[in-house]
């Protein structure tokens, strides 16, 4: 089993390793802290890539956007 945690580190408490070690029970476990990748910042990082999500931004503006329920997505593209 993999789990990952994601949380402000203010938000570590004993409860959360307790919840960890309830869930691993009886299980010898790696545990590797990072700091948080910050998604938006890395898809604003390049020129390309803000223009491209901005003029995809401006197109669902004005209702030119495509909507899927999850479902169709899978049919379409496989197994998200």
């Amino acid at each position: 089993m993999v789990t990952t945690y994601q949380m402000d580190v203010n938000e570590l408490t004993i409860e959360v390793l307790n919840s960890i070690k309830a869930a691993f029970k009886n299980k010898t476990i790696n545990i590797t802290v990072s700091e948080a990748f910050d998604e938006t910042d890395y898809l604003l990082s390049t020129k390309a890539n803000r223009e491209s999500l901005e003029r995809s931004m401006r197109e669902l503006e004005e209702g030119k956007g495509i909507e899927f329920t999850l479902e169709e997505l899978r049919e379409k593209y496989g197994k998200l």
